[in-house]
């Protein structure tokens, strides 16, 4: 967290982070033109915003795309803002952004466990509910099979269902995902959801990517991401459910 603050005291990468809020994906270049700084300056305060872990960074083609990642801001919410605060109000500030085309989200997060033990927290049904929303994902956890999703609170009613792409575990999970639970979100169709899991030490490193969602996609089929993971996070290394402003909503 001290360096998510550190970052976060400059002017300038909070404006980098604006602007990544406003449109996701960017090219050095691209941001480069919202500043009257050197591209090298630029440079520095993506380096910084990288290290923090506010910005991830992927490939595409010979273009090197700057995503805002807002778990860390979720983490810091959590520990400072919740308690002093109602928690409805943390709804109120869910981050979404667009891009011109189909929208891709990035969210990483580190968290103090084995691969072995997130992924049985990500495929585990009564272990998924603790950190999503009280959700259960049920599925035979192979290669082009079904899942779905459901909530003991709305009994007999399917809120999601996907399809597992690609399943290796315990490092990468690929899934359709096509959200159910009313007629808005029903409309944005279906997208895609990769989990990736890097071990690092005592540690993993967790991204999952949330893409080939509608340009202007409801922030409903997305913006639950940053409470998900930052109560995966808690509950693997605490054994303790986090409340957020989801869990209290549908629980």
């Amino acid at each position: 967290m001290d360096e998510v603050f550190r970052a976060m005291a400059d002017p300038t990468r909070r404006r980098i982070l604006d602007e990544l809020f406003d449109q996701d994906g960017q090219t050095l270049g691209a941001l480069e033109a919202h500043f009257e700084i050197s591209r090298f300056g630029v440079m520095k305060h993506l380096k910084v915003l990288e290290e923090a872990g506010l910005v991830v960074t992927r490939r595409r083609g010979r273009e090197k795309l700057h995503f805002l990642n807002p778990v860390p801001i979720r983490l810091v919410h959590d520990r400072w803002v919740s308690k002093y605060a109602e928690p409805w109000v943390a709804g109120l500030s869910d981050l979404k952004t667009r891009l011109e085309t189909t929208m891709e989200k990035i969210y990483e997060i580190y968290i103090r466990t084995t691969p072995e033990r997130l992924w049985e927290a990500i495929t585990d049904p009564d272990i998924r509910g603790k950190f999503q929303f009280g959700n259960r994902i049920d599925s035979d956890w192979t290669a082009g099979s079904r899942l779905e999703i459901t909530n003991p609170s709305a009994p007999g009613m399917l809120i999601g269902e996907g399809v597992n792409l690609e399943i290796e575990p315990p490092r990468r999970l690929v899934q359709t995902m096509t959200a159910l639970w009313d007629e808005d979100v029903k409309r944005e169709g279906t997208s895609r959801v990769t989990w990736e899991i890097v071990p690092v030490g005592d540690s993993c490193q967790l991204t999952v990517t949330h893409d080939e969602l509608r340009e202007d996609a409801n922030p409903q089929v997305y913006g639950g991401w940053p409470m998900i993971l930052s109560g995966l996070k808690t509950w693997l290394e605490t054994g303790d459910v986090l409340t957020t402003p989801g869990s209290l909503m549908y629980s």
